[in-house]
């Protein structure tokens, strides 16, 4: 499955962004999937994740600002920014699984190109 992360850019502080990522392939709708992202001198971390039924979760820190979802019939996942913050400046990156502990480790062996967040104060 090939994974292309798009829809990043240049946001000043309490703005919105949404990202997509669209999947090659037909096992899109087999997989779990995440949004990840690294910012510069971090490890990457878990933004949001779904599973392939639509059920989300979110770390803690993320809770209440970002959406998650998907739509199978487009092998797309989308994650939805509000209100966002300068330390939310980072790559974003999509990734999936079949299992779901892999997608909320982060720990896939794969990974696309992610797009660019910058959050201006």
């Amino acid at each position: 499955v090939q994974l292309q992360a798009s829809g990043g850019g240049l946001v000043q502080a309490g703005g919105s962004l949404r990202l997509s990522c669209a999947a090659s392939g037909s096992s899109f709708r087999l997989n779990h999937m995440g949004w990840y992202r690294q910012a510069p001198g971090r490890q990457r971390e878990l933004v949001a994740a779904i599973t392939a039924v639509g059920s989300t979760t979110y770390p803690a820190s993320m809770k209440g600002r970002f959406t998650i979802s998907r739509d199978n019939a487009k092998n797309t996942v989308y994650l939805q920014m509000n209100n966002l913050k300068p330390e939310d400046t980072a790559v974003y990156y999509c990734n999936g699984d079949r299992n779901w502990r892999t997608v909320l480790a982060g720990t896939q062996h794969y990974w696309g190109v992610g797009t660019l967040v910058t959050v201006s104060s």
